[in-house]
C-alpha cells in the first residue's frame, strides 16, 4: 500500500505522514512547499517529496498510476500504483481569504476538482476505487447555532476559506453519488501541539494560533500577546476553543483510511454503478480551554510570564466552539492520547525550543 499525502510538508500534513510511517505504510508526498517545509520531510521524515501542484493533473496521473519515480519503494525497484489519498493541501489564512478570494478558491476548490477527476479516471483504468480522506474544518460551520457542534450542525461558513472547505464536501458528496468514489471528511477544531519527539510541530509564517503565538510571546519573538476581545459571555470574558492535539489527529486519519479502503472493497463487491456517501467526522476534544486559560497554562509550565495586551474583538469570532466527537469514538474506535492542554502546551513548548533555541535552523 502507498499513500499519496498532499500538503505532507505542513504541520497536520507531516504528522499524518509520520503516523503512517510507524504503522509501515509507505508514503510519497506532493507539496508545493509555498508553507510546507523541505527539511520536515527530506530529513525529519525521509519520505520521497514530488514539489508540484495539486491542480497539475498530468503529474497526478503518474503519481496515482505509479510511473512517477517517486513512487518507487527504493531505488532500482519499479514504481507502485498510489492506493489511497489523504488531502491536506490547502491555504489556510481566514484574513487573506478574505482579502484574496479568488487564490483560495482556485487553490481549496480548483485544484481538489482536478484530484477527484484523477482519482475517478484512475479507478475507472484500474477496476478498483483510489479512496480519499480528506481535510475539512470546523470552519465551516461559521457561528455556530449549537454547542457542542455536532456533524449534524448546520454549515454556514462565514468567509471564503470556509467556504472552499463547505464546497470540497459537497464535491465529494456528489463525486460519491455520481461515480462512487469513497471518502472521509474530518472537520478539524483548533489543532495544537508536536510530535512529542520534538522533531515535528508548527511552523507558520505568518502565525497566527494562539499556542505558539503565546510561546512567542514567552520568549521575546514578539512583544506581546494580543487578545482579541474580554468581555464575551465566557466565565473570564475570553473566548474559549477546543484543543485537539497535531498527532491525534494523524491518529484519526491511520483510522479513516481504515474505513475509507473498507469501503472501497465494498464498493468493488457491490458493482459499478454503486454509489458512496462520504462518512464526516469532528476531530475534537469535547473540552474548551479560554484565552486566558491558555496563557495562564503555558506560564506554569515554562515558569514565565505572558506579556498580553487586550485588543478589540474580531468579526465573527465565536464566544464558544467546542466539538462533540462523539462520532468518531464509537464508529472510528478513535481516542486521543493526549487530551490535556498541559500535555498539547509540552510537546508544542519543546518543539519552539528546538526551533527557535540557540543554534537551531529554521525549516
Amino acid at each position: 500500500m502507498t499513500v499519496l499525502v498532499t500538503g505532507g510538508g505542513g504541520y497536520i500534513g507531516s504528522h499524518a505522514v509520520r503516523a503512517l510511517q510507524r504503522a509501515g505504510t509507505a508514503v510519497v508526498v506532493l507539496d508545493n512547499l509555498i508553507y510546507g517545509h523541505r527539511q520536515i520531510v527530506e530529513e525529519a521524515l525521509q519520505v520521497p517529496l514530488v514539489v508540484g501542484q495539486v491542480g497539475d493533473r498530468d503529474l497526478l496521473d503518474r503519481l496515482l498510476q505509479g510511473t512517477h519515480p517517486a513512487c518507487a519503494p527504493s531505488p532500482g525497484q519499479p514504481a507502485e500504483p498510489i492506493t489511497a489519498v489523504l488531502h491536506f493541501a490547502a491555504y489556510a489564512y481566514v484574513g487573506e481569504s478574505v482579502l484574496d478570494p479568488a487564490k483560495y478558491y482556485r487553490n481549496n476548490l480548483g485544484d481538489t476538482l482536478t484530484l477527484l477527476e484523477a482519482l475517478v479516471a484512475e479507478g475507472r483504468r484500474r477496476g478498483s476505487t483510489v479512496p480519499i480522506v480528506f481535510s475539512s474544518t470546523c470552519a465551516t460551520y461559521g457561528v455556530p447555532e449549537q454547542v457542542p457542534i455536532l456533524e449534524t450542525t448546520p454549515q454556514h461558513p462565514i468567509n471564503p476559506y470556509g467556504h472552499s472547505k463547505r464546497m470540497v464536501e459537497q464535491l465529494l458528496n456528489d463525486f460519491g453519488s455520481a461515480y462512487g468514489l469513497p471518502s472521509v471528511i474530518f472537520r478539524y477544531f483548533n489543532a495544537a501541539g508536536a510530535d512529542p519527539a520534538a522533531d515535528l510541530g508548527e511552523n507558520h509564517s505568518p502565525e497566527t494560533h494562539l499556542i505558539p503565538l503565546v510561546l512567542d510571546a514567552i520568549t521575546g519573538r514578539i512583544p506581546s500577546l494580543q487578545i482579541y476581545g474580554d468581555d464575551y459571555p465566557t466565565p473570564d470574558g475570553t473566548c474559549i476553543r477546543d484543543y485537539i492535539h497535531v498527532s491525534d489527529l494523524a491518529d484519526a486519519h491511520l483510522l479513516g483510511l481504515r474505513w475509507v479502503s473498507r469501503e472501497g472493497e465494498r464498493l468493488r463487491e457491490a458493482g459499478p454503478s454503486s454509489a458512496a456517501t462520504p462518512a464526516v467526522f469532528n476531530l475534537g476534544n469535547g473540552k474548551g480551554y479560554s484565552v486566558r486559560q491558555v496563557i495562564q497554562a503555558a506560564e506554569a509550565l515554562t515558569g514565565r510570564t505572558v506579556p498580553a495586551k487586550v485588543a478589540p474583538r474580531r468579526a465573527g469570532d465565536p464566544p464558544v466552539l467546542l466539538a462533540s466527537a462523539e462520532k468518531a469514538h464509537t464508529q472510528l474506535g478513535w481516542q486521543p492520547r493526549f487530551p490535556e492542554l498541559e500535555s498539547i502546551l509540552a510537546h508544542a513548548w519543546a518543539w519552539h525550543q528546538k526551533l527557535h533555541g540557540p543554534g537551531a535552523c529554521a525549516v
